[in-house]
């Protein structure tokens, strides 16, 4: 079966290296760049007549700061999975773009294999859950703070909590909706009326959910647990 197209975007202040690693990421044959730039104003310019799968996003971009990017992206194009590529490892900044909904964190020092390991994991529509990425899902649970503390009591059923499993576990809606014996529309408007019941703005808010509230213990929070 031919290897799907993957459709590139990239945005970071920096001209060299966007085009490095334009360069680099043209080496591989079902990968294509078709935009890159430094300033946001463009990029959802670009975006209108472009078809994107998956952005790559520096922390630096002009027009706005990186969370106004995020949550305008989220707004407008809901599909385009982004990955952001930062030398930054601050906890609070990674768990803060987090909850904008971002795929991937990747650092720049990491070796360029990461990067693309990332890019296939999310093209298929799965959450990059390196190292980096899972110590910030437990950032407000490190630092003792609880988004939850204070609200009312929310009830998830028992086949609610095992498609947050299923979800921590890096399943597909395919591989949920198979699991569950559902179909995959169904198992998209579970996931959908989930996010409202415990006002969950992505993905990463039912896992940090999940997390918060025990319905998920992984074995090893410092372990890889992505499946290449």
């Amino acid at each position: 079966m031919p290897v799907s197209l993957i459709h590139l975007a990239i945005i970071d202040e920096h001209v060299l290296f966007r085009k490095t690693l334009k360069s680099y990421l043209s080496e591989h044959k079902n990968f294509t760049v078709v935009l890159q730039t430094s300033n946001a104003f463009e990029l959802f310019d670009q975006l209108s007549r472009s078809t994107v799968d998956i952005l790559l996003m520096g922390i630096a971009v002009s027009g706005f700061n990186a969370n106004n990017t995020l949550d305008m992206i989220r707004t407008r194009y809901p599909s385009l999975k982004v990955i952001v590529l930062s030398m930054s490892t601050d906890m609070d900044l990674i768990s803060s773009m987090l909850e904008s909904g971002i795929y991937g964190y990747i650092c720049k020092a990491d070796e360029p294999e990461e990067l693309i390991n990332a890019i296939r994991v999310v093209s298929e529509d799965r959450i990059y859950r390196n190292r980096l990425f899972t110590e910030a899902l437990y950032w407000n649970e490190q630092t003792r703070i609880s988004p939850y503390a204070n609200e009312r009591p929310i009830l998830v059923n028992e086949r609610e909590k095992k498609m947050l499993q299923l979800i921590w576990e890096e399943k597909s809606n395919k591989e949920i909706a198979e699991t569950l014996y559902l179909g995959v529309r169904s198992i998209e408007k579970i996931r959908q009326d989930l996010k409202e019941k415990i006002g969950a703005r992505s993905t990463i808010g039912l896992i940090k959910y999940a997390i918060n509230k025990g319905i998920v213990i992984p074995s090893d929070r410092h372990s890889l647990s992505v499946i290449n």
